[in-house]
């Protein structure tokens, strides 16, 4: 799931951020940014990410400043300026070239200005760090969770329509049999053959027909599987790992289905139902 946070901590006059953003990831994966002198930091921010989010790739940037005014001093190197302007001079003359070499052409060089390095003591910023940090958490887990307000209505939506599709085979079950009876006999009587309607044996291939068709066990299954998902998706904890374990459930039991059905018609809503659960077990990785 998608998200952004950020927090701000000011301590002793200097200002500690916290900025967060995660995005779809069916494993979590943290990628964090922090200054030199905070390296040593990095374990507790993660575990404090790994508490509270579960899925997705989350990167973090942890910055801090000094200056109230929120700018950073910066520091000239005026013996490698001198050294880049002497270079310059040097192969404008080897090569002849024209133009006016600027002070301005020299302060551009790598190096020449760059921000000055604040010291800062690790055990000193984390708790201002942490503050940051769980103020950024929160604000990052509630848009997510706005997110999955609305990843839950078009779940519910698709739930709706294997429901649907699941209501209209039952109906047409029973009826798969009686078909096969009449098209069993209808090619005895075409071949010529001298069978009774009420032969024993005729009898036995209709009754082991019935029962290899019998698709009451999983429609069973299945309604239950969906009331599951259902459930798990109206509690208010992270529950996208459960979802995504019922809809492998509810691929198996559509598989069988599928291939117990003997009936165009049923094949064709199973076939729906798939198309469906594949869309939801796509929207189910991205799920906290």
């Amino acid at each position: 799931m998608t998200g952004y946070g950020h927090g701000e901590i000011d301590h002793g006059g200097t200002k500690f951020s916290v900025e967060l953003n995660s995005v779809n990831r069916k494993q979590s994966d943290i990628v964090i940014n922090l200054p030199r002198d905070l390296a040593e930091l990095e374990p507790r921010i993660r575990q404090t990410i790994n508490e509270n989010i579960s899925r997705g790739r989350t990167n973090v940037v942890v910055t801090f400043y000094n200056n109230p005014n929120g700018t950073r001093p910066l520091a000239l190197d005026t013996e490698l300026a001198r050294s880049y302007h002497e270079a310059m001079r040097s192969l404008q003359k080897e090569l002849n070239a024209p133009g006016e070499i600027t002070i301005s052409t020299v302060l551009q060089a790598p190096g020449v200005m760059r921000f000055t390095e604040q010291a800062v003591k690790s055990e000193e910023a984390w708790p201002s760090i942490d503050r940051a940090l769980r103020a950024a958490l929160a604000e990052l887990i509630k848009m997510r969770e706005r997110e999955g307000r609305h990843l839950a209505k078009d779940l519910i939506h698709r739930l709706k329509a294997i429901r649907k599709n699941l209501k209209e085979i039952r109906a047409l079950h029973p009826d798969v049999v009686k078909r096969y009876r009449t098209s069993l006999i209808d090619r005895i009587q075409k071949a010529g053959l001298p069978i009774a309607t009420d032969d024993e044996r005729l009898l036995k291939e209709i009754s082991f027909f019935a029962d290899r068709a019998d698709v009451s066990e999983e429609l069973t299954r299945l309604e239950s599987h969906l009331a599951q998902f259902a459930h798990h998706l109206r509690r208010n904890e992270p529950v996208g790992r459960t979802l995504e374990f019922i809809t492998q459930e509810i691929f198996r039991e559509l598989n069988t289905l599928g291939a117990k059905a003997n009936d165009a018609a049923i094949t064709q809503r199973v076939v729906a139902c798939k198309a469906e659960l594949e869309k939801i077990r796509e929207q189910v990785q991205n799920l906290e």
